[in-house]
């Protein structure tokens, strides 16, 4: 077996480095065509040589965009890097193509691997080829999440370079010009957005734009505050400091606890994707050292149950690795983008046959199931239209059905062929068979199985008729009584399983509820990620501190000016936000009365009630003058409400990521192990009994 594994890896070694010697010739003739002048224009004066890695990422993008399958991967990529490489072509299409590459660079010697342990398992092989492909998500998403940490970590001296500039020049857009020189960084490009924003002759309107596509909050909040001073002018507080730098200092110590909760987050859960996903690579290896170990096993899995069992490993780690990505997830950059995409869900719902059964199952519109479901999304901050949901929710039931009616098939179909492959020989735990008993084993088994080809397909077939078959046949011509009697036995016990193994009534019933559980999975999914997100209401009431704490003291804000920056910013609480500032101008007291209605954290009405107050009674700084005077312990706190948030997702991230791990070994092979040796010791016994 090792032998065999060493001589495939060398092979599949061989054939990875073949294909990257014709893909580097390929690219070579085809390096002067046209298709790679748009990318070496967009790259003028910047070639280090002719063939450099820059070139090649653009030509490599060229080609990936014309790939169907890697297409659509290179697209939802490219959406992302161009939040963070704000209008800058040439770099999104070389950091798309990069990515993607290696991504594959990691996936192909994967791929090969899944080939090499599963390939005398077709079913298997099939289903690690097809998990392969959503692993995809997870190595490109973890390489974008780390542009996205680069460019949050880059903020940190972009700022301080800020408070130096505008020092020297004591003006907002000046100060954010000088410092937006560096073209080698990412936030310089977001720097020069902003400048040209705040210089613009609608800033107003032009600032609303870069809202749609900052890649994280805290340059919405530096974009907004640079506006608001640029406009109204910079105060000094009680101590004659700055306000805006005071601000600036503000956002800064945010940005510095998102990145020590990121990295936290990060260092918990840099392995638990792989741990969920690596044990359905060990099925087969597995399964070969039980039966080569212990041949009495080879009943269990050879035969239904152990497909049983690995069809459950499976299932497990497939939606053991969604929950743990839905878990992990807080890309900003993956938070803000928008739906803009046309996916495979809106096409279909274009189809007049398709949206008529769709509609029958979708809640109409108006009712209170469509207002739920679409509460549920929202809730779930899920980007999914809720026609493109029941469209999955179809999708996966039919889908289910079809592979459990499959699978309850093909359970039957290795039962039968267990029978007629496996050696037919009295063999048990005190050891296995040699290659001489196990070729006269076989050959006992070939008889039988003519047997069992004469009989098939016949129920009513007795014990008797098969020995009178045998008897008068030229497989046991001169056979004694007794050895008659056994074989017919062996043959009469093996037909009754084959006549036995077809497709029944109860398992189609199974069918249908495994398709019932998966028409409902995306719904549960769902529900989980509400789960999640409520873990984060706490850090996101003290986001909203922080703003309140930025506006508060700058003229002109009032009780308005503050509810449209929570929406802007609000992500848990933003629907009941927004709802509050349509219905502002009706009556400002009644929509913060209705809005503390909606919500039930205690935090954030305490943050309503304020807002009630600094309506009619008092100015905002005296409504929220102990945000000011506890800045301290409310920084303390969120140090503290992160430490216990990392400790509650890593929790559940390590019972939900160890999951895979534990069944495979302890149902996959430690239960079989005992349950089946004893039985075996157990008939052994029984056998020597009646010897004696």
């Amino acid at each position: 077996m090792s032998n065999n594994i060493i001589i495939y890896g060398l092979m599949g070694v061989a054939a990875l480095f073949v294909i990257v010697i014709i893909t580097y010739i390929i690219l070579m003739k085809r390096m002067n065509r046209s298709d790679v002048k748009q990318a070496m224009a967009l790259k003028v004066g910047t070639e280090s040589n002719k063939f450099s890695s820059d070139v090649i990422y653009q030509k490599l993008y060229m080609i990936y965009i014309k790939i169907p399958g890697l297409k659509r991967y290179l697209i939802k990529l490219r959406r992302r890097l161009e939040i963070i490489h704000i209008e800058d072509e040439y770099l999104t299409r070389r950091q798309s193509a990069k990515i993607l590459t290696n991504a594959l660079l990691i996936l192909i010697p994967l791929t090969i691997l899944i080939i090499i342990f599963a390939k005398n398992n077709t079913l298997l092989l099939a289903i690690l080829l097809i998990f392969e492909v959503f692993m995809i998500e997870t190595v490109i998403g973890g390489m974008v999440d780390k542009i996205d940490n680069k460019l949050l970590k880059q903020q940190i001296d972009f700022f301080s370079e800020i408070r130096h500039a505008y020092h020297e020049t004591n003006m907002v857009e000046e100060a954010i010009y000088e410092v937006a020189q560096d073209d080698e960084l990412e936030v310089s490009r977001q720097a020069e957005k902003i400048y040209e924003v705040l210089i613009s002759d609608d800033p107003e309107a032009e600032l609303e734009k870069y809202y749609d596509i900052a890649p994280n909050s805290y340059l919405k909040e530096f974009a907004g505050i640079s506006y608001l001073t640029r406009e109204f002018g910079d105060r000094k507080d009680t101590n004659g400091a700055s306000l805006y730098l005071k601000n600036l200092n503000n956002i800064t110590q945010e940005m510095q606890l998102e990145i020590l909760k990121r990295d936290k987050l990060d260092y918990v859960f840099q392995s638990l994707s792989l741990i969920a996903a690596v044990p359905i690579l060990f099925l087969e290896p597995v399964k070969n050292w039980a039966v080569s170990q212990f041949s009495f096993t080879g009943q269990f899995y050879n035969g239904k149950g152990g497909l049983i069992v690995q069809t459950l490993i499976l299932i497990l780690t497939f939606i053991c690795y969604i929950l743990i990505r839905k878990i992990k997830d807080n890309s900003s950059t993956n938070a803000n983008m928008k739906n803009t995409e046309n996916p495979w869900q809106a096409k279909l719902y274009k189809n007049k046959q398709i949206k008529k059964v769709i509609d029958l199952f979708m809640p109409k519109p108006g009712t209170r199931d469509h207002r739920k479901v679409v509460r549920l999304l929202k809730d779930a901050a899920s980007k999914s239209k809720i026609e493109w949901l029941y469209i999955n929710r179809i999708a996966i039931t039919l889908v289910t059905c079809v592979v459990s009616v499959f699978m309850f098939y093909q359970l039957h179909r290795i039962s039968v062929k267990y029978i007629y492959e496996q050696p037919d020989s009295d063999y048990n735990i005190l050891g296995q068979m040699s290659p001489a008993d196990e070729k006269k084993a076989m050959e006992t088994t070939k008889k039988h199985n003519y047997f069992l080809d004469k009989f098939k397909g016949k129920p009513n077939t007795t014990k008797e008729q098969i020995r009178n078959a045998m008897k008068y046949s030229k497989y046991y011509e001169g056979a004694t009584d007794e050895e008659l009697d056994t074989h017919s036995e062996k043959v009469y016990t093996k037909l009754k399983v084959i006549n036995s193994e077809y497709l029944k009534w109860f398992e189609v019933l199974l069918a249908l509820v495994f398709s019932a559980i998966g028409y409902m999975a995306p719904m549960w999914i769902l529900m989980f990620q509400v789960k999640m997100r409520q873990l984060d209401m706490e850090d996101e009431v003290m986001q909203f501190q922080t703003i309140i704490l930025m506006l508060m003291k700058i003229e002109r804000v009032n009780v308005e000016i503050i509810l449209e920056w929570l929406e802007r910013y609000a992500n848990i609480f933003k629907e009941p936000i927004t709802k509050c500032v349509n219905n502002y101008e009706s009556g400002a007291w009644e929509a913060l009365e209705e809005l503390k209605n909606d919500v039930s954290y205690v935090q954030f009405i305490r943050i309503i009630e304020s807002l009630q107050a600094a309506v009619e009674k008092i100015p905002i700084k005296d409504a929220f003058d102990e945000l000011d005077t506890e800045r301290a312990y409310y920084q303390e706190k969120r140090k503290e409400s992160n430490e216990r948030l990392i400790s509650k997702k890593g929790m559940i991230g390590k019972g939900i990521g160890f999951a895979p791990m534990v069944c495979l070994f302890v149902g996959y092979l430690i239960i079989p192990l005992v349950a089946i040796g004893m039985m075996s010791m157990t008939s052994s016994f029984n056998t020597m009994t009646k010897m004696m």
